[in-house]
């Protein structure tokens, strides 16, 4: 183990049509994970994956087990080919799925399962168009904060992901995300951006479906991950599986608190992160949050390789 690595896992907005192709070619983990993920879902995901359409990959409920199989098959190609595992782990919203996996606290199969009944719920639980999501670039959070309570007006909105300092994404009714927009351009924000997402993530229109994941996480079998994962909800470690199944219930409704993880990373002597999985989203908020820590993508094979030097 080198207590200066840690890995993260990104979440939905990473994936992309041909993610991974590249990798795939050179690595034959990947294809493996893929038909692994496929057979127990009944869903070709790598064709999915690779060919697309795009439209049908953006559906959270294929979206999710996609990106969960794109970071455990990143996290297989490192495995093969370095002996060296990371102190700590995290992940992005659907990303701490993925970790938990490769922390080895939760089984590939069942989680695969679980992604995909998550999305399912997400998708239920609000109906097109009535929620939305948008990204507010250049606030102080606690701005943020009160522009919420301020365009609420007896709706649901908050803040839905800590991302970075001064990348907060909010989440809610859709016509309160609008009027926030609106309040966040008059009190200087650099950009105020509806996002393209179907579901309104992380915010209390997602109770009902955490309600409902909740009970599935009951009947699914948890241990203490061999590696650390620090959690999106409350940035703690667990190794009581009751706590670890808590706190992705609360994640579904509560924000990810992105910022905070980087930060505690640092604090714990991290000194290089590397993002298992495709893109380079994390990577990119890494650099604004903690630019002292170094960070690789490991999605393309030339960051893969120069990632196994260092090591």
């Amino acid at each position: 183990m080198d207590n200066t690595l840690a890995f993260v896992f990104p979440g939905q907005g990473s994936q992309s049509v041909g993610m991974l192709d590249e990798l795939a070619a050179a690595y034959p983990e990947v294809k493996k994970t893929f038909k692994e993920a496929s057979k127990a879902l009944g869903v070709d995901l790598w064709e999915l994956a690779s060919q697309g359409p795009e439209q049908a990959l953006n559906l959270t409920m294929n979206t999710q087990p996609a990106l969960l199989s794109a970071g455990v098959a990143v996290w297989r190609v490192w495995c093969k080919h370095s002996a060296c595992r990371p102190a700590l782990m995290a992940g992005h919203s659907l990303g701490e799925y993925t970790a938990l996996v490769c922390a080895e606290a939760l089984d590939f199969g069942d989680a695969l399962k679980l992604v995909a009944l998550r999305g399912k719920l997400m998708q239920e639980a609000v109906p097109e168009g009535e929620g939305a999501m948008a990204a507010l670039l250049g606030l102080e959070d606690d701005k943020v904060r009160e522009i919420c309570v301020q365009a609420a007006q007896n709706q649901v909105l908050s803040a839905a992901n800590f991302n970075s300092p001064g990348q907060v994404v909010i989440s809610g009714s859709a016509q309160a995300v609008e009027r926030a927009i609106a309040l966040a351009k008059q009190a200087g924000a650099k950009r105020a951006i509806p996002l393209p997402v179907s579901v309104p993530s992380h915010c209390a229109l997602m109770q009902p479906a955490a309600d409902k994941l909740a009970a599935r996480l009951r009947e699914t079998p948890l241990q203490a991950p061999r590696i650390p994962v620090i959690h999106n909800a409350n940035v703690a470690f667990h190794t009581d599986p009751d706590a670890i199944r808590d706190t992705l219930a609360r994640q579904l409704y509560q924000p990810v608190r992105w910022t905070e993880t980087l930060h505690k990373m640092a604090r714990a002597g991290i000194k290089t992160v590397l993002e298992c999985g495709p893109g380079k989203v994390l990577c990119g908020l890494n650099k604004r949050i903690t630019p002292d820590i170094a960070c690789l993508p490991l999605g393309e094979t030339a960051n893969l390789t120069q990632a196994l030097e260092l090591t």
